[in-house]
C-alpha cells in the first residue's frame, strides 16, 4: 500500500504531438483572457509599472531633478502593513533622507566593500544580514546583484538598482536613495563606516521587491541566499547530520557555497545571549572551512577542522571558547598558517571555533547549492563542477490540482505529477545524487493579505515500467506502490529540499500541500550531478474516443427538418440569430438543464463571436446547426456526471465530461479553465460548461486541423 505521512527537447516525429499540446497551452490564455501560471518558465509578475533604470535616470538627468519612487514611496506604507511597530511608535520623528543629507561625501562604496559593510538597525532581518555579508564574499555573485558603475557623483540623479532572483528569473528592482531615519542615523541596515550606502539601499530594494521593510520581519537566511544566487538550499539539524558533514561543508565551501548557521531557542525571546558569548535565534554567516596544520601533539594527524563565523552585527558580540580570538589553542599554529588564514582578533564579529564545537553550540544549517549561472570561467578552469538543472512552474488550484498529501489517497492524484529520467550514475557511485527543491511563490510579499507559507513537500515513486503506466498515474498507482523517497515531514517553509540517492531509471515526482484545496503556485527545480530530463507527467492535449456511454444516453430524435424549424421561430425572415436570439433559443430548449436561470449574456456573445465565420455578428442556420448538434451531444455528457441533478459538475468532473466528450486535457489547461469559469466553491454550472466545451472544440479545431498548421515545421512559428 502507499504510504502515510503524519504531519532537453526529444527530437523526431514522435515528438510532434507534444509540440502541439505546447502550442495550445500557450493559446489558451488569448482565448480564456487568461494568464497561464503552469509554464517551465518562471514568471515574476512585477508589482506596478516596471522601471527602467537607465531611462528614468537619463530623464531625470535631463531635467535636473533627483528621481522619486512613486511604486515604493518615502511614507509609512513602505514601512509597514500592519500596526505600527514600537520602534516607530517610540521614535516619533521619522524622516527620510538622501545620503547626501545624512553624511558628508557620501560614497556607494567606501575602500570596496566587505563582509564588515554590514550592521543590523532596529529591523528584525538578520536573516537577510547574513546572507548579504556572505554575499560580499564572492565578487562574482556580489555583482550579479549590485550592479556597478553606481555612485554619488557621476550621473547622480537619486536612483539606484539591484538585481535578485526570483522563481527562475533575475528581477531589476530600481528604488530611490531616500532612506528612514530617526534623529538622523539611518533606521535599518547600516555600514560601519557612516558614509557608505550601498549595503542600506539593498536593503531597501529587497523591501521593495516584497512590498514593505515590515515584510522583512523574520526569515531564514536560505530565503535571501536564494534570491542572491538562484541557487538550491539544504537545511540541515545538527542533531541529525550524515557522518560525512565535514567533507560536505568543506565541498561546498569550495564549490563558493553560501553556508549559513543558527541556534533555535525553545523562549519566545529573540537573540538571547548565550554563557558562550553566541546568540540565539541570530543568522551567522560560515566565512570559511578548513583543516588547519598544528603543532599540538594532542592532535591526531597533525591538523584540526576548523569553522570561521561571522556576526552581522559586526560587533563585541563573539564566541569565547576554544579558538576565540586570542584562545591559548592559538599558539600551537604555525605563524604562515595563520597568514594564510588571514587571523585577526579585531573586534568586528567574526570569530573561529572547532568543528566540534561548532556542532554542539549551533542547531541548524544552511548550504546554498549555486547553479551554473553563478559560476564563473575562472571557477571552471579551476576545476570547480556544476550542477545539472531543471525548473517547472506549476500551481494547486483548489478542486483540481490542490490534492493534499498521501494521506487523501482519493484526491493526491490530482496533485501536478512530474517525470524525471535519470541516465547516469555519478563518477564515484552506482547512484544518482538529486536534489529536489519544492519552492512556493510570493508568500512574503502576500503578507500584507494574510498569507503565510502553507505546508508543503514532495513524494517521489519509481516507475519501473513506465512505458505501460497512464498518464497521469491514477488512484490505484498510489494506493498500491510504495514511495523510493520523499520529504522527511510536511514544512510551512517557503521552499522545502531533500538531496537523494536513487538508481538510475524514472521517477515521478508529486508536490503537494498537507491538506487538499490549499491553492498556492510553486517551482520545482531538480540540481543533479549529471544530466536529467524532466517532463510533466499528464496527458497530451487533442482529441479522443467519445465515451460509449454518450451514445446511450436517451436523446428526442429530431430531423434537420425539425431543426430549422425550431430556428426560424427565433431567427426569422433572415434565418439568422444575433447573441440575444441565441439565448433564446436555448434558455427554451435547455430549461431544465439551466434550472430555469438560463444562459448568460456573455457566454452568449463568445458563442457567436466564436463561430461567426463570415464575422456578420450573427449565426447562420448552418453554423447554429453544428452547435447544436454539440450540445445535444455535450448535455448527454453533463448527465452523466451531474449525478445528483444540481445543474453543476466540480472542476475534477470536468475534466471527466470533456475527456468522455472526445477532448482530451493535462492539469494546466484544467487550471486555467477552474480559474475562469468555477465558483468559489470550485463548481462549473452547465451554461459555464458549455461555454467551456465551445471554446475547447474550436481551439483544437482551429490549431489541429488547419492546413497551415500541418505544414508548420515549428508550431512556435504558427501561434
Amino acid at each position: 500500500m502507499g504510504d502515510q505521512y503524519s504531519n532537453g527537447e526529444n527530437t523526431g516525429d514522435g515528438n510532434f504531438f507534444k509540440k502541439q499540446t505546447a502550442a495550445v497551452e500557450r493559446f489558451l490564455p488569448s482565448l480564456f483572457n487568461i494568464k497561464v501560471l503552469g509554464d517551465q518558465s518562471s514568471d515574476h509578475r512585477t508589482r506596478g509599472p516596471i522601471q527602467d533604470f537607465y531611462q528614468i535616470r537619463n530623464e531625470c538627468l535631463s531635467r535636473g531633478q533627483l528621481f522619486e519612487d512613486p511604486i515604493f514611496p518615502a511614507t509609512d506604507s513602505s514601512l509597514y502593513f500592519s500596526k505600527k511597530p514600537e520602534y516607530l511608535q517610540e521614535s516619533k520623528n521619522i524622516e527620510w533622507k538622501r545620503p547626501k543629507e545624512i553624511a558628508d561625501n557620501p560614497q556607494f562604496f567606501v575602500d570596496g566593500y566587505s563582509r564588515f559593510d554590514v550592521q543590523q538597525g532596529v529591523l528584525g532581518d538578520c536573516w537577510l544580514l547574513a546572507a548579504v555579508a556572505n554575499l560580499a564574499m564572492h565578487p562574482h555573485l556580489f555583482h550579479q546583484v549590485v550592479p556597478e558603475e553606481q555612485s554619488f557623483e557621476e550621473n547622480y540623479a537619486g536612483i539606484f538598482h539591484f538585481k535578485f532572483w526570483q522563481y527562475g528569473k533575475w528581477v531589476d528592482v530600481v528604488i530611490d536613495d531616500r532612506l528612514p531615519t530617526c534623529n538622523g542615523q539611518l533606521l535599518f541596515l547600516q555600514s560601519p563606516e557612516t558614509n557608505e550606502f550601498w549595503s542600506a539601499l539593498l536593503e531597501k530594494a529587497y523591501a521593495k521587491l516584497h512590498g514593505s521593510y515590515e515584510s522583512l520581519k523574520g526569515g531564514t537566511a536560505v530565503e535571501a541566499m536564494e534570491d542572491f544566487t538562484g541557487g538550491v538550499t539544504e537545511m540541515y539539524d545538527m542533531d541529525k547530520t550524515p557522518s560525512n558533514l565535514f567533507s560536505v561543508l568543506l565541498k561546498a565551501y569550495e564549490r563558493n557555497s553560501l553556508i549559513s548557521c543558527s541556534i533555535k531557542s525553545n523562549s519566545n525571546a529573540c537573540e538571547v545571549k548565550t554563557p558562550q558569548g553566541l546568540i540565539k535565534r541570530h543568522a551567522y554567516s560560515v566565512t570559511k572551512i578548513k583543516n588547519v596544520r598544528t603543532d599540538d601533539k594532542s592532535q591526531q594527524g597533525g591538523t584540526v577542522p576548523l569553522v570561521r563565523i561571522r556576526n552581522p552585527w559586526g560587533n563585541e558580540a563573539e564566541w569565547n571558547g576554544p579558538w576565540s580570538d586570542g584562545s591559548p589553542e592559538w599558539r600551537f599554529i604555525p605563524d604562515h598558517e595563520k597568514e594564510e588564514l588571514g587571523l585577526t582578533f579585531d573586534v568586528d564579529g567574526e570569530f573561529w571555533m572547532s568543528f566540534q564545537d561548532f556542532k554542539t553550540y549551533f542547531t541548524n544549517l544552511e548550504i546554498c547549492n549555486l547553479n551554473a549561472d553563478s559560476l564563473t570561467e575562472d571557477d571552471y578552469n579551476q576545476g570547480k563542477k556544476k550542477w545539472e538543472t531543471n525548473l517547472f512552474d506549476g500551481e494547486w488550484v483548489r478542486g483540481v490540482t490542490a490534492g493534499g498529501c498521501r494521506n487523501y489517497p482519493e484526491t493526491f492524484g490530482n496533485n501536478p505529477q512530474y517525470r524525471i529520467t535519470l541516465e547516469s550514475p555519478d563518477e564515484d557511485d552506482d547512484k544518482c545524487t538529486v536534489i529536489v527543491a519544492l519552492m512556493q511563490k510570493n508568500r512574503r510579499a502576500k503578507k500584507r493579505m494574510g498569507a503565510k507559507c502553507l505546508t508543503i513537500g514532495f513524494v517521489v515513486y519509481h516507475l519501473e515500467d513506465h512505458d505501460r503506466l497512464s498518464k497521469p498515474l491514477d488512484i490505484n498507482f498510489f494506493k498500491y506502490t510504495e514511495s523510493a523517497a520523499s520529504t522527511l515531514s510536511f514544512f510551512n517553509l517557503r521552499e522545502v529540499t531533500c538531496r537523494f540517492k536513487l538508481s538510475p531509471g524514472v521517477y515521478c515526482i508529486v508536490p503537494s500541500t498537507f491538506d487538499p484545496n490549499e491553492e498556492a503556485e510553486f517551482l520545482l527545480r531538480i540540481f543533479s550531478e549529471n544530466k536529467n530530463n524532466l517532463e510533466e507527467n499528464d496527458e497530451e492535449v487533442g482529441v479522443g474516443e467519445v465515451d460509449n456511454r454518450v451514445h446511450d444516453q436517451p436523446q428526442p430524435e429530431q430531423n434537420e427538418d425539425e431543426v430549422k424549424e425550431f430556428f426560424r421561430k427565433h431567427a426569422g425572415d433572415d434565418m439568422e440569430v444575433d447573441w440575444m436570439e441565441l439565448k433564446e433559443i436555448l434558455d427554451d430548449a435547455l430549461r431544465e438543464e439551466t434550472h430555469n436561470k438560463g444562459f448568460s449574456k456573455d457566454i452568449c456573445r463568445s458563442m457567436v463571436a466564436m463561430l461567426d465565420v463570415d464575422h456578420s455578428g450573427k449565426l447562420g442556420f448552418e453554423e447554429f446547426k453544428s452547435l447544436w448538434n454539440d450540445i445535444r451531444n455535450w448535455r448527454a455528457v453533463f448527465r452523466l456526471y451531474d449525478r445528483d441533478g444540481s445543474g453543476y459538475l466540480s472542476a475534477i468532473e470536468l475534466r471527466q465530461a470533456l475527456n468522455s466528450a472526445g477532448y482530451r486535457l493535462n492539469n494546466r489547461i484544467l487550471n486555467i479553465l477552474a480559474h475562469r469559469y468555477s465558483t468559489k466553491e470550485g463548481m462549473i454550472s452547465f451554461d459555464d460548461y458549455i461555454m467551456c466545451a465551445v471554446q475547447i472544440k474550436t481551439m483544437i479545431d482551429t490549431k489541429y486541423h488547419s492546413n497551415t498548421l500541418s505544414k508548420c515545421a515549428n508550431l512556435d512559428e504558427y501561434i
